[in-house]
């Protein structure tokens, strides 16, 4: 199967346990590998056939600044049920990165894969 990807997107959103996060934005990088086929697309050189990266990214873009979380994972989770649902993705795997929320850390965070390929 085919995939679309998208790397390093940052979003800003309220996420974390504690209360200092609880009050301002932080900082997310996202990895989504989704599974599509793109042979109708490549043949007719159409983008209405293929999986919209730029429309897929402002998707969780508006999701991200809408949702607010205390744990990453329940981010991921949401998230994933909801471009599968919304685009009709059939398998994605997403990884979400948490800059600094461990200083000896460069990120932390989870990476989930959902659905079939």
């Amino acid at each position: 199967m085919d995939s679309v990807f998208i790397e390093q997107l940052a979003v800003e959103t309220i996420i974390g346990v504690y209360d200092w996060e609880r009050t301002m934005s932080q900082r997310l990088l996202l990895d989504l590998n989704m599974a599509w086929d793109i042979r109708q697309a490549a043949r007719d050189d159409d983008l209405q056939h293929t999986l919209d990266y730029a429309a897929v990214s402002e998707h969780v873009m508006t999701f991200a600044g809408e949702h607010s979380f205390q744990l990453v994972e329940t981010f991921a989770e949401r998230l994933a049920v909801e471009l599968m649902q919304t685009f009709g993705i059939s398998w994605l795997r997403l990884k979400i990165t948490k800059p600094g929320a461990v200083p000896q850390a460069r990120g932390v965070g989870v990476e989930i894969e959902r659905g079939c390929r």
